[in-house]
């Protein structure tokens, strides 16, 4: 199982920290994931062989509208393993649901975000994982945490219905904000996500990065490929 991560400048901890607390904990890996206007500086195969476990270069597109997004979508595409879109409105979460070149909807339910059943299978139809993050519920309190559980069970029952792609996060920014898998599976079943469902989207991120990597050796991803034009065929 792997765990997505914000580490320095964006999080409070190095690459390095994060991937020795992460084995620690039982994982097979991380992908660092931070946004595109604060990247992180480290040499993933030092850290892999220091701290014994997988490190997986993301990045996590966040922009203002859709347009924007599409423009990091052809810089960002050729050179990454794992390619996130930041959701939190209904225009973001659909763009990227739709786009082939997208391997993560990340926060589809955030900030004035909503996710509803076309954009569920719009994204089971482009085979983009949609993120199912457990951040609001493990670290809000009082009505926000309820109103953080309602909005997982919602995304949950329309992942289910549309039988769409998903995969969970703790999004840890430190590594006292990672969790055991263990732990996140029991939070899971305790809020209404079968446990196994929970460990199943943990270790979707390494399939995620597999996949990409072995089309990235055989030549699947060509310098310049269009936003849109990500073949996810085998």
């Amino acid at each position: 199982m792997y765990e997505a991560v914000h580490a320095v400048p964006e999080g409070e901890a190095t690459v390095s920290r994060l991937a020795v607390t992460a084995r620690e904990y039982g994982y097979d890996g991380i992908v660092v994931r931070n946004h595109t206007d604060r990247l992180a500086e480290y040499d993933a195969e030092a850290v892999a062989e220091e701290t014994g476990i997988d490190v997986v270069d993301g990045v996590e597109i966040r922009a203002e509208d859709p347009q924007s997004a599409s423009g990091h979508l052809g810089n960002y595409r050729p050179e990454t393993t794992v390619l996130a879109v930041h959701g939190g409105t209904v225009a973001m979460n659909r763009f990227a649901a739709e786009q082939d070149a997208v391997d993560v909807l990340t926060h589809p339910m955030a900030g004035e975000g909503d996710l509803n059943h076309v954009i569920a299978a719009v994204a089971a139809e482009h085979g983009v994982h949609v993120e199912v993050s457990l951040a609001p519920v493990l670290r809000e309190e009082g009505g926000s945490r309820v109103r953080a559980i309602a909005d997982l069970r919602k995304c949950w029952e329309l992942l289910q219905d549309a039988d769409a792609p998903f995969v969970v996060s703790a999004d840890p920014r430190s590594h006292l904000q990672l969790r055991a898998h263990r732990e996140l599976r029991a939070l899971g079943e305790e809020i209404g996500i079968p446990g196994d469902a929970i460990e199943d989207g943990l270790a979707a991120w390494g399939t995620i990065a597999e996949r990409n990597r072995a089309r990235r050796s055989e030549a699947f991803i060509e310098p310049g490929v269009k936003a849109g034009r990500y073949d996810r065929e085998s």
